[in-house]
């Protein structure tokens, strides 16, 4: 199976979601929603600043830190990152320590197993094995779910199901397990690589203002451009083909990468 190339925007996204170090810190005040806090070893004067952000504070909702915190007090928090010069730092990372030490110990590409508790349109909750009771911690992306094109991820996964993913990442602060089920199944490009050049009939499955795709086998579709289906000016592809018509293309390009073929007309 070809390894697809890591998306440095996203592998820079993963690297900032990880867990950071945990330290003891004392509570010295509020800054709007957010949380001031001293640095040191006994919150001692002179101390450094840090700050919990707003958003960082807790899992549950809260009018003001100050219904959580008071001054004082000793939290452990997660580091996050400086800004400006200032160590911010996340509280919620630390508030279940239950739940930290399930993600913590989970990395990624990891395999693990759980049920569908939930289908949406943007995406599947999923019951991890081994996760804290009373809590959902895996999520499956829409594009996680399979190499087939769907329309809503009920077309690939059920409440009640049992799946078995691979790990992307493990986010503390959002208490949160994202999976990929895709990343266990071979893509299907891979056997389809060999076909460049030849022509293929296949069934038009979706037109859209720049072309058509069209499926040419279980799990693979191409993009037939509207400039490759006539050499005059029309408005729209349906006024060529329309949904479920037979064409006959040539395969121009297969890019396993990047998960994209290329098809030329061949009888327009």
């Amino acid at each position: 199976m070809s390894e697809p190339v890591p998306d440095p925007r996203v592998q820079s996204l993963i690297n900032k979601l990880r867990p950071g170090s945990v330290r003891s810190v004392t509570v010295a005040g509020f800054d709007g929603a957010g949380v001031l806090v001293l640095l040191g070893e006994s919150g001692e004067e002179g101390s450094e600043v840090g700050r919990i952000p707003q958003d960082e504070v807790s899992i549950r909702r809260t009018n003001h830190p100050s219904e959580i915190f008071t001054i004082g007090q000793r939290i452990e928090a997660e580091e996050i990152g400086r800004w400006r010069g200032q160590l911010n730092l996340s509280a919620r990372a630390c508030e279940n320590p239950a739940l930290r030490a399930f993600l913590v110990a989970i990395q990624p590409g990891q395999i693990v197993s759980g049920t569908v508790s939930g289908v949406h349109n943007f995406g599947v909750f999923v019951h991890l094995d081994g996760e804290p009771e009373g809590l959902c911690t895996g999520f499956i992306r829409v594009i996680d779910l399979t190499w087939v094109r769907i329309n809503h991820p009920s077309e690939a996964a059920e409440v009640g199901q049992r799946i078995t993913g691979e790990v992307i990442m493990s986010e503390t602060r959002n208490g949160q397990v994202t999976i990929s089920l895709k990343a266990l199944l071979e893509d299907p490009l891979v056997r389809f690589a060999d076909q460049t050049g030849h022509v293929l009939t296949g069934t038009v499955t979706k037109i859209v203002p720049f072309g058509v795709f069209v499926r040419l086998a279980p799990g693979i579709e191409g993009l037939l451009h509207v400039s490759e289906m006539t050499d005059s000016p029309v408005e729209s592809p349906d006024q060529l083909v329309s949904e479920g018509d037979q064409i006959t293309v040539r395969v121009s390009e297969v890019d396993i990468q990047r998960h994209r073929v290329r098809l030329r007309a061949h009888d327009f």
